[in-house]
């Protein structure tokens, strides 16, 4: 055991070089089972690595759990383990009027609220997905007859704003973003900083600039519909290329 990875607890030597990623274990568990000869890698708290294969290519899943500052322990492990391309595949909330719930978004960039890339980089510095890997999840999104929406997302620290400072997501929509979650800046900001090609695709479960206070529900058919849809496109993304 004194090889594997601290946290991750995975073996460098049998972890592949294209890696999906998503908060959810649960979630990394049923990605996992695509995988033709899917085998654990790892497993320690909120993160669990499945390994296999995806249409013959050598892949593995990774839980990375909620939010900035965890998930990028994850990102730099994979990253020490040889890694070379990582998509998140995870949920959002829609800020522009017209990302609906079920719908993806393909991320080109994000705005760096994360609470831990600040640490990281100077803050001026930008968190862009790679180029080619937008591209690789264009055309895997094409081949669905799923709506999507691309763009820059918001990628905050705090999962409900408080009551003294509020929420200043109707001032990052206005500025461009649309939709907020909470961990691609920081796989951005990783891919930059360790030479890694990165990308995320994600679902939408609400809206908060839209819905109802108290109306937010990401237990319903619709999201879970479009989350299969998504690791499906996230896995044929992974890939291309």
């Amino acid at each position: 055991m004194a090889d594997r990875t601290p946290v991750l607890r995975v073996d460098p030597d049998e972890v592949p070089e294209r890696v999906l990623v998503m908060g959810d274990p649960a979630r990394a568990e049923l990605a996992s089972r695509r995988l033709k000869g899917r085998r654990q890698l790892g497993s320690f708290r909120e993160y669990v690595t499945y390994g296999g294969t995806h249409r013959g290519v050598e892949v593995a899943v990774t839980s990375h759990g909620v939010g900035a500052p965890g998930a990028v322990i994850a990102f730099e492990e994979l990253s020490r383990a040889g890694v070379r391309r990582i998509i998140r595949t995870g949920t959002c909330g829609g800020l522009a009027a017209e990302v609906q719930d079920g719908d993806l978004v393909i991320v080109t960039g994000a705005i760096r609220a994360d609470g831990v890339t600040d640490a990281m980089v100077p803050t001026p510095f930008p968190a862009l997905a790679s180029v080619d890997v937008v591209t690789a999840i264009r055309r895997a999104v094409a081949s669905t007859d799923h709506r999507s929406h691309e763009g820059v997302v918001h990628t905050h620290s705090l999962f409900y704003p408080g009551e003294v400072l509020g929420s200043d997501l109707e001032f990052w929509h206005r500025a461009g973003a649309i939709a907020v979650e909470m961990e691609c800046a920081a796989l951005f900001i990783s891919g930059s900083l360790n030479s890694l090609a990165t990308g995320a695709v994600l679902v939408a479960d609400g809206n908060p600039l839209h819905d109802e206070k108290g109306d937010y529900d990401p237990h319903r058919q619709v999201v879970y519909d479009a989350v299969e849809a998504m690791i499906d496109i996230g896995l044929d993304a992974l890939i291309d290329g």
